[in-house]
């Protein structure tokens, strides 16, 4: 296994002062880890373009976390670029400590360019594969990197102990300045930029212009099993993973182990984390690891991002070079049934070792439509009369801006920053699986509505998909603070009183994101047992800016245990610059090869 790469302190008087403090004030149970985080901009060349990107310590993608379970990491983020951001440590939980779980204008405000904030991340009951990103605008789209959470001292793997493992993280790469071309659609009311081509490990692999020489290689030796852990760290699209000759078995999913899943290909929704096999034995030689998007819109929209990324699982020894071998296995973009064909399968490893704990008792039921929506666009940068909004049960989040965030309103009593009646159902009801472009329908409220759930609720949601304006696709879910259970998903229209009888309470997916099918529904329960706020949303960054967002407030038990941690002495003020430094085309400052 690799070893832990933890970044060089900067003060370590202060660090060591910090780690007394922490081993007398903090639920520690592990070790206790230091990292610093640098954000900046820096050149970076791919596809013939040389372009300033937004990176963590000057590296695309950003830094590794390696831990083990049950440790605790501080990082100290330092603000060294133009405008302010947050980072959200995705998939943790992080027990009674919103305060660090990052996504701006929910639990914290943006960190401000020339200042530094360190987050305190406490691991629990995660193993395996998650990661950590930027939570503000589409900022993450550079700014991103795994979390390895290794066993527990003293345990190991529920499968035979790995050779090796890889970190391979899927993203996405604009050839223009990504904040100036999301800020300029927000303002105009026009459509979000679309990716150019995808990478693996930061580079977009020889099927592209420019890009053989750099092309991420993985050098394996024949006999042995690599854990592949793969993210999909991409803005907008899903995708299918597969690698040349070689079989796959997919053992964990946002860091929970699943039951092994042998497999040719699998799919991998943004935000989601998987663990994988890949045992080395075919002939030595060269064999592609390729993604193609998977797309789930209607197969008359064509305007998505083609490009088939490529690394190279390359065998150690001496043989003939051959061309790398292709994955026959690896589905077409529109391949709705392998992508339901692969979910189908996930299912918790649910054993004494690693035990599960599905709510059977709901006293908290929610029924959510997901859908597409327009809203009149009236202010003076519009360029079209309807803008393109999206909503959870027709009401559209609005992010308090520049006020503060919603955990500080709430912890402090702050009124008008917030609502707290997000309804628990629809305000209207309709054929929610056809087409429709009918306008009480099709237009949706803006507010910043939240759910409040006592302590220990047992939450039961069902999302309804909709094809509001003929705009049906898989909505890959992500709640923070929380994994929950999948415990049914299907097609069309749910039915409260046939489908919960299929519900899977044995062994159902313990995630963190999970999608909701095109034109069909997904049911999960949770219990809601860790206090504070926390964010629901859609991980299709163009959904997200559109609406598709609400928040959980889980109110305090009734004992210190079982409450909410007092907030750090300090938190970034509400004052960030958000504007992008470059305010002119897109294509100036681009160097052209």
């Amino acid at each position: 296994m690799k070893p832990q790469m933890n970044c060089r302190l900067l003060m370590t008087e202060v660090l060591g002062f910090l780690f007394v403090f922490v081993q007398f004030n903090s639920p520690v149970q592990g070790e206790v880890h230091f990292y610093d985080f640098v954000v900046r901009e820096r050149n970076f060349t791919k596809l013939c373009v040389t372009k300033s990107i937004l990176v963590v310590n000057d590296s695309f993608p950003g830094p590794e976390i390696r831990v083990h379970k049950g440790d605790t990491v501080f990082v100290n983020v330092h603000n060294q670029g133009y405008y302010g951001f947050t980072i959200h440590w995705h998939g943790i939980k992080q027990p009674r400590n919103p305060w660090s779980d990052g996504p701006e204008y929910i639990t914290q405000c943006p960190i401000p360019p020339g200042t530094n904030f360190t987050y305190e991340i406490h691991l629990s009951d995660e193993e395996g594969t998650l990661w950590w990103h930027a939570h503000s605008d589409w900022t993450r789209a550079t700014v991103h990197g795994a979390i390895v959470i290794l066993p527990a001292v003293g345990t190991t793997f529920p499968f035979p102990q790995p050779d090796d493992d890889e970190t391979i993280i899927i993203a996405s790469w604009y050839f223009g300045d990504v904040k100036e071309l999301v800020d300029v659609a927000m303002e105009e009311g026009s459509d979000l930029p679309h990716s150019d081509a995808y990478t693996i490990n930061g580079e977009p692999g020889d099927l592209c212009n420019c890009s053989k020489d750099t092309t991420y290689r993985r050098m394996v030796d024949y006999g042995k099993t690599y854990l592949l852990r793969i993210i999909n760290a991409n803005i907008n699209a899903e995708h299918f993973f597969a690698v040349g000759d070689h079989n796959l078995t997919v053992v964990g999913l946002d860091g929970a182990y699943i039951k092994p899943i042998n497999t040719g290909y699998l799919v991998i929704s943004p935000g989601q984390a998987m663990d994988v096999l890949l045992e080395a034995n075919q002939s030595p030689g060269q064999y592609y690891m390729a993604a193609r998007q998977y797309s789930s819109e209607d197969a008359a929209v064509v305007d998505f991002d083609h490009v088939n990324v490529t690394a190279i699982l390359e065998y150690r020894g001496n043989y003939t070079y051959q061309p790398p071998s292709f994955p026959t296995t690896l589905p077409m973009y529109l391949d709705y049934p392998a992508a339901v064909k692969f979910t189908l399968r996930i299912k918790s490893l649910a054993t004494p070792e690693y035990p599960i704990s599905v709510p059977l008792n709901v006293t908290t039921s929610m029924f959510i439509t997901v859908s597409m929506n327009e809203l009149p666009c009236t202010h003076s940068g519009c360029k079209t009369d309807q803008k393109m909004t999206s909503s959870l049960n027709n009401v559209s989040w609005a992010f308090p801006l520049n006020t503060t965030d919603v955990l500080q309103a709430y912890y402090r009593n702050i009124s008008g920053v917030y609502t707290t009646d997000f309804p628990d159902q629809p305000t209207q009801y309709y054929n929610f699986t056809e087409e429709t472009f009918v306008e009480n329908i099709l237009f949706t409220v803006q507010g910043t509505k939240v759910k409040v759930l006592n302590y220990n609720e047992s939450v039961q949601i069902v999302f309804q998909g909709t094809d509001v304006m003929k705009s049906s696709v898989n909505h890959p879910m992500h709640m923070h603070g929380y994994s929950f259970y999948v415990v049914g998903f299907g097609f069309g229209i749910y039915n409260n009183e046939s489908d919960p009888k299929g519900f899977n309470l044995v062994d159902p997916p313990q995630v963190t994101t999970f999608g909701v099918p095109k034109n069909g529904w997904l049911a999960i329960r949770f219990t809601a047992n860790n206090p504070g706020v926390w964010f629901w949303h859609c991980h299709f960054e163009r959904h997200l800016s559109w609406g598709m967002d609400t928040a959980f407030i889980v109110k305090n038990g009734g004992t210190v245990q079982t409450s909410m941690r007092e907030p750090p002495a300090y938190m970034p003020p509400c004052n960030a610059q958000l504007d992008s430094h470059i305010k002119t085309d897109s294509t100036e400052g681009v160097n052209i090869i």
